[in-house]
């Protein structure tokens, strides 16, 4: 019998939290200020790269204030290793004078207000709504689009689409650790190239996992 997306989605959930029950964000931050700046340094940059850089970073400044409060050459300097590093240090020192004079020096707690931030896109609005707010949320990376399309949840490939998609089927209390966990996953298992497919915990339920071919996206 053919599963629905929704029947594909749940069963999705329930095997990728046995196999990574305490998925979450590899980014290490105390606040959701710190979450938000290593999620802009992240782009374009691996996650051990961005927590080495954070810690001397958010020793040094330590709220939205001394972030608007610095020159904008120093906190350059500060994430050079990153890349992109004065694109990233004119938006962090943007974001925190727009986080001071609109919301009361308070990182916004929905899409919208999170989108109005210099360098926030909705994948890092996203990962703030549901890792700092518990909010429904779906940060759709490379590994999401794919590994979606291979399930057969979404005929997309574009971010927001595929968000909008995957909202629709996953359940809405979980759907930000699914992310997480989806991400463990295509590292293991569902790799852009040669994936892992006859030894696939999910290739019951993948559409593009027949017999135990390989299949690519």
């Amino acid at each position: 019998m053919k599963l629905s997306k929704k029947n594909i989605a749940l069963q999705a959930e329930k095997l990728l939290e046995k196999l990574y029950p305490d998925a979450e964000c590899s980014l290490t931050y105390e606040t959701p200020l710190q979450l938000l700046i290593a999620t802009r340094l992240s782009a374009q940059c691996t996650d051990k790269r961005v927590n080495i850089v954070t810690k001397d970073l958010f020793s040094k400044y330590k709220s939205v204030y001394d972030f608007k409060e610095a020159k904008e050459e120093d906190i350059a300097d500060c994430i050079k290793s990153c890349g992109l590093y004065k694109t990233k240090a004119r938006d962090i020192k943007l974001m925190a004078e727009k986080i001071i004079s609109d919301y009361e020096g308070q990182v916004p707690d929905t899409l919208e207000k999170l989108l109005t931030l210099p360098g926030v896109g909705r994948k890092t609005a996203n990962l703030i709504m549901g890792d700092v707010y518990g909010k429904p949320a779906v940060v759709t990376d490379t590994h999401c689009i794919r590994i979606s399309g291979r399930l057969g949840l979404t005929e997309n490939t574009d971010p927001k689409k595929v968000e909008f998609d995957l909202l629709k089927l996953l359940t809405p209390e979980t759907s930000s650790d699914f992310c997480h966990r989806i991400v463990l996953f295509g590292r293991e298992y569902c790799r852009a190239r040669n994936p892992l497919c006859f030894n696939c915990p999910l290739k019951e339920i993948c559409k593009e996992n027949k017999n135990g071919k390989k299949t690519v996206r």
